[in-house]
């Protein structure tokens, strides 16, 4: 249980009076302090540790941003989640956009039908069409679309 501001919340009940998460967008740069990169294997290794970790101390949600640069790794957040949803209990697993603009939406909602099922019902999306244009040319669309 936790106190803030005269109302207590249950971390393992979603009748809060609001919630708790975190989303990363699994960059993998290089440490700060070390200035090393680890392999993107580890990274992805790091990455479900966290989420499960996240799941045991109650946090809410748990959401991964898609990005189609070198320096993330993300760029099919539902496969992630897909991976979390087999190591967590009740975290929702969500993303943190899913770029229709640049994606077909069938094949969208296909996949996060599967991870509902997978989650037992804990699967969540947020859709919209990014802020960054890296995915128009790599799916062969045109720029103009975005307009």
């Amino acid at each position: 249980m936790l106190t803030c501001g005269g109302v207590t919340l249950n971390p393992h009940t979603h009748n809060s009076a609001f919630e708790v998460g975190m989303h990363l967008f699994v960059e993998n740069t290089p440490d700060p302090i070390t200035v090393q990169t680890i392999s993107p294997v580890e990274r992805m290794a790091n990455l479900i540790e966290t989420i499960e970790l996240a799941d045991q101390v109650g946090l809410d949600v748990f959401a991964i941003g898609e990005h189609h640069w070198p320096e993330f790794l993300a760029s099919a957040p539902a496969v992630i989640l897909g991976a979390a949803a087999g190591r967590t209990k009740r975290i929702r697993l969500s993303t943190a956009v899913t770029m229709l603009s640049s994606d077909d939406p069938v094949r969208v909602f296909q996949n996060f039908a599967t991870l509902d099922m997978l989650s037992n019902g804990r699967a969540e999306i947020m859709a919209g069409r990014g802020s960054f244009i890296e995915s128009y040319p790599l799916f062969g669309y045109d720029l103009a679309r975005l307009r």
